[in-house]
């Protein structure tokens, strides 16, 4: 497979899978091992998630933009006081989730636990009622916790803030839009982190150079904007079930195949 090709897959899968509640973190190491990626793997991560925050800002526009012009309103204050428990989780995690990351079984694991998050989820998303104006700053609190854990590999941010969103009652089209806006700070501050590291070991491009970096730049932006728009019909009128059968079984083949030394 081309070095191109290789780069718009990943582009995909970052684009699809941060948004549909399966982890990116753990479907890009997965792919990664797959096509034995590793030269400017960091710098491209940099770049496919930059990707992924302008399908948010697409498709979210008229909301970022109000929460730019009026900062002080209930939305972007709740926003802060979910972003803080994340932050102190990410910051004080970074670290030892990098050599989890590597662990096959561990990420298998984590496969296992979104899909008892998204089964919760799902068997609890039509008795949500609150709206922005009843959702307490506690609420923006403990949903930003359980994205906090979505820094494990392989647990997923959306089926943390979606399953957060509606453990604390919150009605479906309301959840919805709170958890894709909140995942803005995250994925922006993990690629700032992404920066700095880069910036400290100096850039180094991907085979394909940069022209294949701007490719799954470009395909990671429209599968996650694909991606947001099929999530949003999904959490409305249809089931996350579907996405817990799935990483169930994702996980048990990634620990069936490190047990068996065959991945």
């Amino acid at each position: 497979m081309g070095e191109w090709l290789k780069i718009a897959v990943l582009g995909v899968v970052q684009g699809l899978t941060e948004f549909l509640p399966v982890s990116s973190s753990g479907h890009l190491l997965l792919m990664r091992k797959l096509f034995g990626l590793t030269e400017g793997g960091l710098f491209l991560d940099v770049m496919l998630h930059l990707g992924t925050l302008a399908a948010i800002f697409t498709v979210f526009w008229k909301d970022i933009r109000r929460m730019i012009r009026h900062p002080f309103e209930r939305f972007p204050k709740l926003i802060v006081a979910a972003s803080v428990p994340t932050a102190i989780i990410g910051i004080l995690l970074k670290s030892r989730v990098e050599s989890l990351a590597e662990t096959g079984v561990m990420a298998g694991v984590c496969f296992l636990f979104t899909g008892a998050l998204l089964w919760i989820a799902e068997n609890i998303k039509n008795r949500g009622w609150k709206q922005i104006r009843e959702m307490s700053f506690g609420n923006a609190f403990f949903i930003g916790v359980l994205q906090g854990v979505a820094v494990l590999p392989a647990v997923s941010r959306s089926g943390c803030t979606l399953t957060g969103c509606f453990l604390s009652g919150t009605e479906r089209k309301t959840a919805s839009k709170f958890a894709f806006i909140m995942s803005i700070p995250p994925i922006l501050g993990a690629a700032l982190l992404e920066v700095k590291d880069v910036a400290e070991g100096g850039v180094s491009l991907p085979p394909a150079g940069i022209g294949g970096v701007l490719l799954g730049v470009l395909v990671s932006a429209v599968s996650g904007y694909v991606a947001i728009k099929w999530m949003l019909r999904i959490i409305q009128r249809g089931s996350l079930k579907v996405f817990s059968v799935y990483v169930w079984i994702l996980g048990a083949g990634v620990i069936a195949a490190q047990l068996l030394h065959v991945f």
